[in-house]
């Protein structure tokens, strides 16, 4: 099967997300470039045998993530995207076939250029800002668009996709507890949230 183009994950991307925006092709474009530095062709067939080989962690919740997905074929539910929500436009790419020892893998870590911007403005003076975008973000060469750089990744079995694990009952709420998230307290095995209720994203009314 033929690797898809640019042309063809824009499509897919924009179908999945419901539009087409910069930070759409910025997320293809990264994705792009790290199944190319990684070897990987195009993981998202069935009958890929690269399709389980990629773990990705995203440092965003924007639109670049969803093209992410696309591209790669990581989904949360398949435990194979990760989000880090730290507000950057990057992304680290990780190969499970790339094992460094002590549970550690090597991944490719992309971020986009702060000065991506003012080089389409500088470029497309005549657009306005979102067309100047959407343009050179199109255009550019990866090395103006991205900062890579190869990174060590600690990624435990129970962070894997098709990892099982063991569940159990949070002793507090009796809620099920799945992928060892789970916490021993005064010999009790507690849910993150009962375990810390500070740092829950909820409180009980």
């Amino acid at each position: 099967m033929a690797t898809p183009t640019l042309d063809d994950l824009l499509f897919d991307a924009e179908a999945a997300h419901g539009h087409l925006c910069a930070g759409q092709i910025l997320g293809v474009r990264m994705a792009m470039l790290a199944l190319a530095r990684l070897g990987i062709g195009d993981p998202r067939g069935q009958q890929s045998p690269d399709r389980k080989r990629l773990v990705t962690f995203v440092e965003i919740d924007r639109c670049a993530t969803d093209a992410i997905a696309v591209v790669t074929g990581c989904r949360v539910g398949k435990r194979a995207l990760k989000l880090r929500d730290w507000g950057k436009m990057a992304a680290t790419f990780i190969d499970l076939q790339a094992a460094l020892g002590d549970d550690r893998y090597k991944g490719l870590r992309v971020v986009a250029r702060e000065d991506s911007r003012e080089r389409a403005a500088e470029l497309y003076p005549e657009l306005e800002k979102h067309a100047q975008q959407m343009k050179a973000y199109r255009d550019l060469p990866d090395d103006a668009l991205f900062d890579q750089q190869w990174v060590s990744v600690a990624l435990p079995r129970s962070e894997f996709p098709g990892y099982k694990g063991q569940r159990l009952a949070c002793a507090h709420c009796g809620e099920g507890v799945s992928y060892d998230r789970f916490i021993e307290q005064a010999g009790e095995r507690l849910c993150l949230a009962c375990a810390n209720p500070a740092s829950r994203y909820y409180q009980p009314l």
